[in-house]
């Protein structure tokens, strides 16, 4: 029986599908850019199966997550570029240094005993190397180095929280909410003034309003977003469910009608 499979396994099959001669003509044919919507999707399967609690297959999804490193992996030594031993290298050191706590020597098989710390300052020492490595690569700015290719709730989570280090933030969710509430108002405005361009500046700003009340309340807006569409699912099921047990369809069927269904839906879930 095989014995159970190796990362060096996994990185001589991906070398196989890469391989000119016998290997995969879908894979050969990929580059960084094509992979990246794979790699994205991998990372929201793996998002899911831990929220829903599917830890029966969540190795599985880890697995496909860490294949799309190893693909990366390949075609940066196909470019000469780098490798996956430079992965891990740069990895273990950039963990060393970020963690002076545990690892005060610098090394990482060295005297490991370091001071007790509170979580509080391991994030402050953090923040402080990070910038210090942010200002190396000549990033000065204070939200520099966040990226563009982020989620648009997330890069925003994280635009607020680096303008939030230096003070520029609400002090409570109450100002939040406010703000909020000003955002709907010229929403509105801009809205009746039939303006699509302003209606949609106006809805950015309510939506990255909203990502700033999720952080005050220290909630994940993606995955607070996530949490609403299986909740919309689900319930918009419960109505296709009972409108085909009367042998009709969603569009069948009128918007009170549609409505009802839905409260009812949504008050046997409570």
């Amino acid at each position: 029986m095989q014995e159970k499979y190796t990362v060096e396994d996994l990185l001589y099959l991906m070398k196989q599908l890469r391989n000119p001669e016998g290997g995969c003509p879908w894979d050969l044919k990929q580059d960084f850019a094509s992979i990246v919507p794979s790699t994205i999707e991998e990372a929201y399967e793996v998002a899911e199966a831990i929220e829903t609690q599917d830890f029966e297959h969540l190795h599985e999804e880890l697995g496909d997550l860490l294949f799309q490193v190893i693909f990366y992996a390949q075609l940066g030594c196909e470019a000469g570029h780098f490798d996956f031993s430079r992965i891990t290298d740069t990895l273990v050191r950039k963990l060393v240094r970020r963690h002076p706590h545990v690892f005060p020597d610098g090394e990482l098989y060295g005297d490991n005993r370091g001071a007790a710390i509170d979580e509080a300052r391991v994030k402050e020492n953090w923040e402080a190397i990070k910038a210090e490595e942010r200002h190396a690569k000549g990033e000065a700015g204070v939200l520099d180095g966040v990226a563009l290719g982020l989620p648009a709730l997330t890069r925003a989570g994280k635009l607020q929280k680096r303008a939030a280090r230096v003070g520029f933030d609400w002090p409570d969710i109450d100002g939040v909410l406010e703000k909020i509430e000003e955002e709907i108002a010229e929403l509105r405005e801009a809205v009746r003034s039939g303006d699509r361009e302003h209606s949609r500046e106006e809805l950015g700003d309510l939506l990255f309003s909203c990502v700033n009340a999720a952080r005050h309340l220290k909630v994940d807006p993606e995955g607070a977003l996530r949490h609403c569409n299986r909740k919309f699912e689900r319930r918009f099921g419960a109505v296709e469910t009972e409108l085909q047990s009367q042998g009709r369809r969603p569009v069948e069927a009128s918007l009170d009608e549609l409505d009802q269904l839905w409260n009812q839906a949504k008050n046997r879930e409570r």
